[in-house]
This record gives C-alpha cells, sequence and structure tokens, in this order.
C-alpha cells in the first residue's frame, strides 16, 4: 500500500495592502504550497506558516498593519511557532523600527533596526542582481551556493540586524544584510519571487520549512 501523504502546508499571504501578493503567491503555488492571501486576523491565526511581503515605505506599511488589526496576530502567530518569511519592505517590518520618512516602530520580531543604505555614490534605490553570499548555515538556505547566486532588489533601506540574526550579506555601496533569520523567522532583502530558478529554490526551502511532519 502506498503512504498517505500529509496535507501540504497553508502560507498565508499578509494582505495589509502594500505587497507584490500576486507575484509571491504564485512562486509559492509552483513550489508545493497551498496559498491563502488574507487581511484577516482569524485567518493569519490558523496559518501553518506566514509569508509577510511588503513594497513601499515602512511607516505605512506598518500604519496600514496596525489600522487593520495585524500586527498582535502576527506576533502571537509567531510566538506560537509558525515558521515567517519577510520579504523586502517585509523582511525590513521584522525589526524594531526604522529611520525612514521620520521613522516608526516595527513588529519586533528580529533585534536590530533600518536606516539607509550606504551607496558610496552608487544609485539608489538598489534595483538589480546582486549576488547573495551566505555567511552561516540555515534551514533557508540550504539550497543557496556557498559561493553565492546572484538574486533581484529593490530597495533604498537596510536593515542593521543583531550578528546572530545575520544569515547572507549582499553589496552595493556597502556590505549588507541580504537574509536575516532566529529561529523560525527569516527575512530576505531581495524578492525571491522575482529571482528565477534560484529565487524559487529558496521559496521550496521555506515550504519544507514550513510543512507538517511527513510532508515532502
Amino acid at each position: 500500500m502506498a503512504p498517505v501523504s500529509a496535507p501540504r502546508p497553508q502560507i498565508t499571504v499578509v494582505d495589509y495592502g502594500m505587497g507584490n501578493l500576486r507575484s509571491a503567491s504564485k512562486a509559492l503555488e509552483h513550489v508545493g504550497a497551498d496559498v491563502v492571501v488574507s487581511g484577516e486576523g482569524a485567518v493569519i491565526a490558523a496559518a501553518d506558516a506566514l509569508v509577510l511581503p511588503g513594497v513601499g515605505a515602512f511607516p505605512e506599511a506598518m500604519r496600514q498593519i496596525d489600522a487593520r488589526g495585524l500586527a498582535d496576530p502576527i506576533r502571537e502567530r509567531v510566538a506560537a511557532g509558525a515558521p515567517l518569511l519577510g520579504i523586502c519592505l517585509g523582511m525590513q517590518l521584522l525589526f524594531a523600527g526604522s529611520e525612514e520618512h521620520g521613522g516608526a516602530e516595527g513588529l519586533g520580531l528580529l533585534e536590530g533596526r533600518v536606516d539607509a543604505l550606504r551607496a558610496d555614490g552608487l544609485k539608489l534605490p538598489h534595483i538589480g542582481w546582486s549576488p547573495v553570499i551566505p555567511r552561516r548555515d540555515s534551514a533557508l538556505t540550504a539550497s543557496l551556493d556557498p559561493v553565492g547566486e546572484p538574486f533581484y532588489f529593490v530597495h533604498s533601506f537596510v536593515a542593521r540586524p543583531a550578528q546572530r540574526h545575520l544569515i547572507a550579506t549582499s553589496e552595493h555601496g556597502e556590505e549588507f544584510a541580504a537574509i536575516v533569520g532566529d529561529g523560525h523567522v527569516f527575512g530576505t532583502q531581495f524578492h525571491p519571487e522575482k529571482s528565477s530558478s534560484a529565487g524559487l529554490a529558496m521559496l521550496s526551502s521555506f515550504v519544507s520549512i514550513a510543512a507538517p511532519a511527513g510532508v515532502a
């Protein structure tokens, strides 16, 4: 008798009005997740895992999250053990706060703050493909070539994480945090859903992290 497969993980892509929801959702579905896009706290509270996307400015993103009453459900679901992946601005929102546009407080899931990328005369925003170099082992980077692979970035601000949260770096004028994480909380400054096969492989690693026991 063939073994019975466990259900695929249900990953909730958090909709707070400022994310690339469609591309993130389609990429996650492509690598084996059942995806729900929702801005409802009750749905977030029941998710196997969360993806927090983001495009735009940090203060407005937190204003939208707070206005929808989503900050506490996100924090509580993560505290209960659900994996979370923040993408681009979504990664920055994981930190204590940002200086962007006068400053705002973040979700406080990771230690550190966000400030402007010191591009040393290079063009901002940093848009395009840059190599991402792993700095320590992580389940999220199981597919990443140890010498680095290119991923697609669009940003002018970067996280300054506690050293223990730093997983991988990239460079644009200065070296900056490209992947961060602590336990089951992860963030990528780049857009894996726009980063071709390397990005899909990393999303597949996140789906594996999110999968219930027995899911391939």
